[in-house]
């Protein structure tokens, strides 16, 4: 069995790991596809995501689907073998089918695949077998292709972020400031919240070009001679995790208007213009991780086949190293895919 496993600072290994068995109470899911993260490329390329280090060798991934290879004993599941499912990568798990936050995602302590802010860290998807909990497990519609499934997790992120925002999108001007994968997933979230005009900016064409089949009513090539219109939008998406595009964000959202930040901050003090801010009474909203919207996430992507376009690219688990060289490239890529195994559909 291999899997793609983080030792450090710039050392990516594709290794053998130990065959595992489902254990009392859990559902080992065969995974068949996994999509690499920017915390992935983090803790790939730095050996660590934010203020979270690698202290031991880290598998890597949170969003992943496969299908049910074995149920433990005392599992209480009504899924049965084969059944095709996404996974929720965190615990404590919002229970399937929840319609009102838990709140499980701000809990100190919690953990999250493929991720070293717990000691031992907690390992993750990019592993042939995976052992979860049942309450992780989403059945996929049948109308779902895993592939496009694979898009679950960072979906339910920008559902989250954009259900913070409330009745403010509903009909409103929106400016989304980083067309990555994320950024264009949000696109997806903002039409089906009932945004009115949809504005993607970047610096690289391939994001555009992907915003513009997602949806986005017009898109702004950063750095070329085209602006964005000072004060000229409703709501900002900071979707790039980039200090420059959140100064942009500020500058560009109208006095009143809000500006939700997605795309994660580096850690530390960050010189922010916060004058404009104060001036213009804007609400800056955060957003960490998602809560219960995985099951929203599923439906969303059974419904919007235009979410196919976010992958750019599948590669196989031997190939984990050009999957993630590729991944760190936005201007040759947006979502990439790690095929783990065989997938039953093909």
């Amino acid at each position: 069995m291999k899997a793609v496993i983080a030792h450090g600072e710039g050392d990516l290994r594709v290794e053998p790991v130990d065959p595992v068995a489902a254990t009392p109470g859990n559902v080992l899911v065969r995974v068949v596809y996994g999509g690499i993260c920017g915390s992935d490329l983090h803790y790939a390329k730095d050996g660590r995501n934010g203020a979270y280090v690698i202290k031991t060798p880290l598998t890597l991934g949170h969003e992943v689907v496969g299908v049910v290879h074995e149920i433990g004993p005392a599992a209480e599941t009504s899924l049965g073998i084969g059944a095709r499912v996404a996974i929720h990568p965190a615990r404590p798990t919002p229970l399937p089918g929840g319609v009102h936050g838990a709140g499980f995602h701000l809990i100190a302590g919690g953990s999250y695949l493929g991720s070293a802010s717990t000691d031992p860290h907690t390992q993750g998807g990019f592993v042939e077998l995976l052992a979860v909990a049942p309450e992780q497990l989403r059945e996929l519609p049948e109308q779902l292709p895993l592939r496009r499934a694979a898009l679950a997790e960072p979906l339910a992120v920008a559902l989250h972020g954009i259900g913070r925002l409330g009745e403010r999108v509903h009909g409103a001007n929106v400016l989304v400031s980083g067309a990555g994968p994320i950024g264009c997933l949000a696109i997806i979230a903002l039409r089906a919240a009932g945004a009115g005009r949809v504005v993607a900016a970047d610096l690289q064409e391939l994001p555009l070009q992907v915003a513009r089949e997602v949806g986005a009513d017009d898109v702004v090539r950063l750095g070329t001679g085209e602006r964005i219109e000072p004060g000229g939008f409703d709501v900002v998406l900071e979707a790039a995790g980039a200090v420059p595009s959140l100064v942009a964000a500020l500058d560009a959202v109208r006095p009143g208007g809000a500006v939700l930040q997605l795309g994660m901050l580096p850690a530390g003090p960050l010189p922010i213009p916060m004058a404009g801010l104060i001036a213009k009474e804007v609400t800056l909203f955060g957003s960490q991780r998602f809560d219960v919207e995985l099951d929203a996430s599923v439906e969303l992507l059974a419904n919007d086949p235009r979410a196919e376009a976010v992958i750019t690219h599948v590669f196989g688990i031997d190939d984990a190293q050009d999957a993630f060289a590729c991944a760190s490239d936005s201007s040759r890529s947006s979502k990439v895919l790690i095929n783990i195994s065989e997938d039953p559909e093909k």
